[in-house]
Order: C-alpha cells, then structure tokens, then sequence
C-alpha cells in the first residue's frame, strides 16, 4: 500500500471526522484523479515534438498519454480547430497516489527556489492547478507500469 493512502486512512481521516463531524468516511474529502497535462505550442508546426512529449509524459505517468486536440481556431497562433496540440494523463487510484508521493517527496524539491505550493491554486470547487516550467524535475522519476 502507498505510503499517503496509509497515511489518509489512519492519520487525517479520524482528524477531519472530528473535524468536520461527520461520521461517513464517504463524505470526507479525498483525491479522486490527477490530471497530468502538457501543452506543446510548436506542435503546430512540429508533429515529431508531440510524440516526444507524450512519450515523455508516458513514461512519467506509467500510461499511455492521451493526445488533446484544439478546440477553436486562432488566427494569430496558426491553429485549426481539431489540430493536436498537447497530451494528457488522468491517473486514478494506486497510480494517482504513487505519482502523488513522488511529486511531493522527489520532484518538487528539485525546483529551483522552491517556497511551497501556491495557496492561489484552488479553485473554490476543490480542484488545485499547479504548474511547471520544466519536467526535468522528473529526471530518473518515471515508473515502469
């Protein structure tokens, strides 16, 4: 078992019951997906540099990356609607708790000036969006699934 699913059912989970008073463990907040995403502004005019990123994020995710379209057409940009311009990952369950645990205990700390997550991030609805400037804080991170 991960470590943070351990961790959620034996330490936080009593805390927010009490908490929240709440005695439904199903009516506690908990992760439900990580949604890994990767947007590649030159994949308009390179299609070899969205295969490399969705090999890359593949391989960081541990399965298959899933290539995202455009939705609307901008002029200025040179893109058409139905262009591939990125790649995503949406992990649930074990894989979303192990690339959780790695993110928090091997890549983030690898940041440059790193102060913390952004408090900014939340949406209000319970989603957080966080993002990096470079994957190669994932170097030598990647699973093999």
């Amino acid at each position: 078992m991960a470590r943070l699913i351990q961790d959620y059912n034996d330490r936080i989970v009593p805390l927010l019951r009490e908490a929240l008073g709440r005695t439904n463990i199903h009516s506690l907040p908990r992760l439900e997906k990580i949604v890994v995403s990767m947007g590649v502004g030159k994949a308009v005019e390179d299609r070899k540099r969205l295969d490399s990123a969705a090999e890359h994020l593949t391989q960081l995710s541990g399965q298959k990356a899933q290539v995202t379209r455009a939705k609307n057409s901008v002029s200025g940009f040179r893109l058409r609607e139905g262009q591939p311009i990125g790649c995503r990952v949406t992990l649930r369950g074990r894989r979303m708790y192990d690339f959780l645990e790695r993110l928090i205990t091997l890549a983030l700390p690898r940041v440059r000036d790193f102060r913390g997550v952004n408090p900014k991030g939340f949406d209000g609805h319970g989603n957080y969006n966080c993002g990096l400037s470079e994957q190669l804080v994932f170097l030598n991170l990647s699973t093999r699934a």
